[in-house]
């Protein structure tokens, strides 16, 4: 009998454990790219909270202020140019309305779902491909 151990015995080991070192290795990338999904998701998590917060004052500060400048205006215009100052007024608060909506659009099309991951995985395939050829 020999006294080598029921794993080294065999023409086919070689090949076993080549095959076992491409499984390991396939299943550590496999483990690395969802770790990168998870970290991305979590980034992006956070910056669609901070795009509903940035919103919300967005929405609480247009209100409050709209309501304080007019209150303001019926109270302190002549009324014979109480029609003036409402105009100018509405047309400044629609105004700093428009640049709160383009930023919050701005920084919403800057977002991109799982964008590293995805440029992985394409890398990953170019190199799998030109190893085929």
């Amino acid at each position: 009998m020999t006294d080598r151990s029921p794993e080294e015995r065999g023409p086919a080991i070689g090949a076993l454990r080549i095959g076992q070192r491409i499984m390991t290795l396939l299943v550590s990338m496999a483990e690395t790219r969802l770790r990168l999904a998870v970290v991305e998701l979590e980034e992006e998590k956070n910056h669609l909270i901070q795009l509903l917060m940035m919103a919300g004052i967005t929405l609480l500060f247009t209100a409050f202020g709209l309501m304080t400048l007019l209150i303001l205006i019926f109270l302190a215009v002549d009324p014979a140019y109480r029609l003036t100052a409402l105009a100018i007024t509405a047309a400044i608060l629609l105004g700093l309305a428009l640049i709160g909506v383009i930023w919050t659009l701005s920084k919403a099309r800057r977002s991109t779902l799982l964008g590293a991951s995805r440029r992985q995985l394409a890398i990953d395939r170019e190199l799998l491909e030109d190893k085929r050829k």
